[in-house]
């Protein structure tokens, strides 16, 4: 990933291995590491969740991928899940990396791991990097072929990929709305509000499954390998360690809940990540009819989907946010998290009629 220099700083003391153990466990795994010495390495700054790191070999750049310290969700950071999906989807879809050895010895460095491809192109961040512009066409067709790469995951037959056994059956959207709610009320501190309104309004107006797809889980830009040499174009997907199978306008409707356009108001512009809100950029209605277009799918209840998208991205916040203000983190990006989940809240609120 010929990425910005920013996003690869030093390892954080809480997030350090011991990388003579890792190249050990590698080297014979991978036949280019043969006779090599252990690698520098690199943590990348983005993300909230699993931690990366860049192993730097000098002519040779992999990947490292591992849980973070401290308090996890039960289901959360399965790195056995997040390679088996890869190395299935991988045949299906050609923007998903090569995955060179998964670990599960807790010798090693006390946590599964596991060690991918570096993808080479540009990640965006809410600032276009140095160097990188975007007018408005070129910024239409990154929107655009971000959702029609989302569409086609969604379109892929999950019994041919061999991950059909990653969903539970129907009532994903039951089993989302219960499980987030849940996930809120464990996690939620004193200075965010209680939403239990808005619990109760997602609860009572979920629909039923629209179809059994494979979700990403976390499909915004940042998570995007791009190249920007013409007409932008994707060439990795990271990050899956969410997926799973369900409906996907919920996978849909999550997604959208990162996409801050320039008519948003101000409190929500302050939570984007990514820069959608550029000129040029699509609308989240004009991406919700291109991908219901080319997907086939309908929908007469989208501010459902919307809502949750909302809720669900305010809960994340909220866990992190759970997690520095408890002191089990000390990442200064999480330092406002607590105001990022309750903006949240309330426009997923407002957009209900809860308030």
């Amino acid at each position: 990933m010929s990425e910005n220099a920013s996003r690869l700083r030093e390892v954080r003391p809480e997030d350090a291995f011991d990388v003579e153990a890792v190249h050990a466990w590698l080297a014979p795994r991978v036949p280019a590491l043969a006779g090599r010495s252990a690698p520098g390495v690199r943590q990348f700054s983005g993300g909230a969740s699993n931690l990366t790191y860049l192993l730097d070999y000098g002519d040779l750049e992999l990947v490292l991928r591992r849980p973070p310290h401290g308090h996890k969700a039960a289901s959360a950071h399965d790195m056995g899940r997040e390679v088996r999906v890869q190395q299935r989807l991988r045949p299906h879809l050609d923007v998903v990396a090569e995955i060179h050895g998964f670990c599960q010895d807790p010798a090693v460095i006390g946590s599964d791991f596991y060690v991918m491809e570096r993808l080479e192109g540009t990640i965006l961040t809410r600032r276009l990097p140095e160097g990188v512009q975007l007018p408005p066409e070129r910024a239409r067709v990154l929107g655009e072929t971000a959702y029609d790469t989302l569409a086609d995951l969604h379109s892929i037959d999950v019994d041919a990929a061999g991950l059909a056994d990653l969903g539970r059956g129907p009532g994903y959207v039951r089993r989302q709305v219960e499980g987030w709610s849940r996930r809120f009320r464990d996690a939620r501190t004193d200075d965010v509000p209680a939403a239990e309104e808005l619990m109760g309004w997602l609860a009572e107006h979920q629909p039923a499954d629209v179809r059994a797809s494979l979700l990403h889980g976390d499909w915004k830009l940042d998570n995007l390998v791009l190249d920007l040499s013409g007409a932008p174009r994707i060439t990795g997907v990271l990050d899956w360690e969410m997926a799973t199978v369900g409906d996907p306008l919920m996978d849909l409707g999550s997604s959208l809940a990162y996409w801050v356009t320039a008519d948003d108001d101000e409190e929500f512009g302050l939570v984007s990540t990514q820069p959608s809100i550029l000129p040029g950029m699509p609308t989240r209605e004009q991406l919700v009819e291109r991908y219901l277009a080319r997907t086939g799918l309908r929908t007469d209840n989208w501010t459902f989907y919307e809502v949750f998208g909302l809720f669900r991205l305010a809960v994340i916040i909220q866990q992190i946010w759970a997690r520095y203000s408890s002191g089990h983190s000390t990442n200064p990006r999480f330092a406002n998290f607590g105001i990022a989940a309750a903006v949240l809240l309330q426009r997923a609120e407002k957009l209900s009629g809860c308030r």
